[in-house]
C-alpha cells in the first residue's frame, strides 16, 4: 500500500506541475510563432527574438534591469545580514522597537510611499535615474530581507558563537566566521527574494523612469502594447527574455539550499 500511495502523490504533484507550466509553455510557443506582419511560413521561428534584439532597445533594457537588480541584491544582503543578526541575537527595548518598526514598514503597501519619494527624488535629481530606482528597490525589500535573515540566523546555535568567543573571536568576528557561513541558505533566499522584487517591478519603475534608454525590461515590455494593434510575437519574446534570468539564477543556486549543514556541529550535546 505504501508504494501505491507514493505513486499517487507523485502523479498528483506531476499533474499540478503540468497545469502550472501551461502558461509558460504557451508563452514560449507563441514567442516561436511568426509575428504580426511576418512573411515566414515556418511553424517554429526565432524571428521574434531577432526582431526584438536588432530593431528595439531590448539589450539596453536588459542591461538596465541587470544593473539595478544586481545592485539591489548586493546592497540589500550586505545590510540585511548584520541587521538580521541584531534581531536574532539582540535583546532590549531598542531591538524590540526596531523589530516593530520593520513590521510596520513591511505592512505598508508600496504605493503609499511612491509619490512622496518621487517628490523628494525630484529635488535630489534622482528621477529618471537607475541609481534612484535602485535606492527605492533597496528600501522596499529591506524590511522583508532583514526578517528573512533574522529567521534563519535563529536556527544557528548560540553555542557555536560562544565557542568562538572562548577562542578569542570578537562578536563581529564570530558573525563573519560562524553565523554568516552557516546562514548561506538564508542569504541565498534573501538574495533571490530581492532579485525578484526588483526584476519584476513595474509600478515603481513607471513612476520614476521617463526616457526610453533608462527603461527596465517590464517598461520595455509595456511599450510593445499599442492602442490599435499589438505585436504579440515580440511581446512573448520579451516575456521569455524576462523569465530566463530568474530561472538561471534559481537553477544555479538551488543546490546550495540545505538546512542540515550545522547538524554535526552539536554532536554530543
Amino acid at each position: 500500500m505504501r508504494p501505491r500511495r507514493q505513486w499517487w502523490r507523485f502523479a498528483a504533484a506531476l499533474g499540478i506541475t503540468a497545469i502550472a507550466m501551461i502558461p509558460v509553455a504557451v508563452v514560449v510557443y507563441l514567442s516561436l510563432r511568426p509575428g504580426t506582419g511576418s512573411t515566414s511560413t515556418a511553424t517554429i521561428t526565432f524571428e521574434n527574438f531577432t526582431n526584438v534584439f536588432q530593431a528595439t532597445q531590448t539589450l539596453t533594457w536588459l542591461r538596465n534591469s541587470l544593473m539595478v537588480t544586481l545592485g539591489t541584491v548586493v546592497v540589500s544582503v550586505a545590510v540585511a545580514a548584520p541587521a538580521g543578526y541584531v534581531l536574532s541575537r539582540g535583546r532590549g527595548r531598542t531591538v524590540s522597537g526596531y523589530s516593530l518598526l520593520l513590521f510596520v514598514v513591511q505592512s505598508l503597501p508600496v504605493i503609499t510611499s511612491v509619490i512622496p519619494l518621487f517628490i523628494v527624488f525630484a529635488k535630489l535629481g534622482l528621477v529618471d535615474s537607475l541609481l534612484g530606482l535602485g535606492i527605492v528597490y533597496v528600501g522596499v525589500s529591506m524590511s522583508v530581507a532583514t526578517w528573512m535573515m533574522a529567521a534563519y540566523m535563529d536556527s544557528v546555535p548560540l553555542s557555536l558563537e560562544q565557542a568562538a568567543w572562548i577562542d578569542g573571536a570578537s562578536v563581529f568576528g564570530s558573525f563573519l566566521r560562524i553565523v554568516l557561513p552557516n546562514s548561506l541558505p538564508g542569504v541565498l533566499s534573501t538574495a533571490i527574494f530581492t532579485f525578484l522584487v526588483s526584476w519584476n517591478d513595474y509600478l515603481v519603475a513607471i513612476v520614476f523612469i521617463r526616457t526610453n534608454t533608462a527603461f527596465t525590461l517590464p517598461l520595455g515590455l509595456e511599450s510593445f502594447f499599442q492602442q490599435n494593434v499589438t505585436d504579440w510575437g515580440s511581446v512573448m519574446a520579451i516575456a521569455v527574455v524576462m523569465t530566463a534570468p530568474p530561472v538561471i539564477v534559481f537553477g544555479t543556486l538551488h543546490r546550495f539550499f540545505s538546512v542540515g549543514g550545522i547538524g554535526g556541529a552539536l554532536a554530543g550535546q
